[in-house]
């Protein structure tokens, strides 16, 4: 019973330091999740001076935390790295419009949350926004009016482009692949001559692409490690009860039949 017990009790304090060393790695994640989300607020506020500072001050960081864990792949440094130096040179360049210098520091902040976070990504908030501005290009394309489908069309894309980096680490590559093609054919023929019916058709397939990859990942699930501590907490604790259980049966048999041996 006492190595039973001891045991137990191993496997208790092994699930309470798990999840705290968990943590303890996340921390620098979560500083760096953090600044982005600062850099992107100074934007929103016009001070497009202090969003650089603080953009500067991540890549510091972020050379901290990636030479002391090693705990980006390729993919991801590769999509951080281009999505930071993007919004770092659209903060600098004052001829670009206040619309171009938000999206390139949302974008960079919708990557760094899709790394960091365990659970529904931000990106997954574009979808009403993505999917008015798609509605739009869908009711331009059946009036036939070509002038406000281009100009719908352009929209579209530009919203898209900005949830496109975050999608490529959250989704299967095949699934990016196939949206991405369907995306840049409509986008390479949008000038051609085509019949109203053939353009919809195009149109609907993609429809049904968004609504899919959007559709898979706007469940918020519970953290795969979290349902693993409840599961072998209860298989612990149902192991116990049963133990103590066949114990005491065990124990009221044997009195019982010593008890019958007296008599």
């Amino acid at each position: 019973m006492k190595l039973f017990r001891s045991i137990f009790m191993a496997l208790l304090i092994f699930l309470m330091i798990s999840p705290l060393h968990s943590s303890a790695e996340g921390t620098s994640l979560s500083e760096l999740d953090s600044i982005s989300d600062e850099a992107l607020q100074m934007a929103k506020s016009g001070r497009y001076d202090e969003a650089k500072q603080l953009l500067q001050y991540f890549s510091d960081k972020f050379a901290e935390v990636n030479a002391r864990n090693r705990s980006f792949t390729m993919d991801e440094l590769r999509i951080l790295t281009v999505s930071h130096e993007s919004a770092l040179q659209s903060l600098a360049n004052s001829s670009e419009s206040i619309e171009q210098r938000m999206n390139s520091v949302i974008t960079f902040r919708l990557v760094m949350d899709t790394i960091y976070s365990q659970h529904q990504p931000l990106w997954t908030e574009m979808e009403k926004p993505i999917m008015s501005a798609f509605q739009q290009v869908q009711d331009a394309a059946s009036t036939g009016d070509a002038e406000e489908y281009q100009t719908r069309l352009n929209q579209f894309l530009t919203k898209y482009s900005i949830i496109q980096p975050s999608i490529k680490l959250d989704v299967p590559v095949e699934k990016v692949q196939q949206l991405d093609s369907r995306i840049t054919f409509i986008d390479r023929y949008r000038n051609e001559d085509g019949s109203v019916k053939e353009t919809m058709n195009e149109l609907n397939t993609l429809e049904n692409d968004l609504e899919d990859l959007f559709d898979g990942l706007t469940e918020d699930e519970a953290d795969p490690s979290l349902w693993w501590v409840i599961t072998t907490t209860g298989s612990i604790i149902i192991l116990t009860l049963s133990y103590v259980g066949w114990r005491k049966y065990r124990g009221e048999s044997q009195h019982s039949k010593s008890e019958r041996q007296k008599d």
